[in-house]
């Protein structure tokens, strides 16, 4: 039975700056979040850059930060905030909690400091287990379903803080229904949140896209 479950998976490394590596396992079978997408890796790379993360210097801001992952699929982003030292609770919807805590099971040796749990958040439901407004909200790639949008900026509203820094990464992409989506997405944002791009140069400089956009994003005063 071990090896049947085994065999539905497959690995993606992700490399640290110090060299160590985190093993995500993707399902062969299952929806969007089953395997790890080019803006996770993108996003995850970019909490390592040295605006964030500099042991020369002894710069750290992800040590001992409360770190929120919306939508986070594999796990990938939540487990690169958590082996750099944050306390980090990765969501997604029920049917990914398996895969979340195979990829926290699997990385947990590489996790030292910080700290890593996966729990349900359905977008636009109860936030209160979620509560206090967490230091940091981490979203990879979760522009893309049309229906998702309201509930997902509902969430976001209810989730920040004053002080919480949302740092969203996505694809901008430009075919089918992509860019309505988008336009849906930022139209609904406004209305509570500012935010600005992060320029391509503060960001990992191997794992980076014109295509993938990286923001920082607060709620108004």
């Amino acid at each position: 039975m071990a090896a049947e479950i085994e065999s539905s998976y497959f690995v993606r490394e992700i490399e640290k700056n110090d060299g160590c590596v985190l093993k995500l396992k993707q399902c062969y079978k299952g929806d969007v979040g089953c395997v790890v997408w080019d803006a996770a890796i993108v996003l995850a790379k970019y909490l390592e850059t040295r605006g964030f993360h500099d042991p020369a210097s002894g710069v750290n801001t992800w040590a001992n930060k409360h770190v929120l992952e919306l939508g986070a699929g594999t796990g990938v982003v939540g487990l690169m905030a958590a082996a750099l030292g944050a306390h980090v609770t990765v969501t997604d919807l029920e049917d990914l909690q398996t895969l979340l805590e195979v990829n926290i099971q699997e990385n947990k040796g590489r996790i030292s400091c910080g700290s890593i749990t996966a729990k349900v958040l359905k977008w636009g439901e109860d936030v209160s287990d979620f509560l206090p407004p967490p230091d940091y909200v981490l979203m990879a790639d979760c522009i893309y379903y049309e229906q998702s949008v309201v509930p997902l900026v509902e969430s976001l509203k209810k989730l920040s803080g004053p002080s919480t820094c949302i740092i969203c990464c996505y694809e901008h992409r430009t075919v089918g229904i992509n860019p309505k989506i988008e336009a849906q997405f930022f139209e609904l944002l406004q209305k509570d949140f500012s935010w600005e791009a992060v320029p391509l140069e503060n960001q990992d400089p191997e794992f980076c896209s014109p295509d993938i956009r990286i923001l920082h994003i607060k709620r108004n005063a």
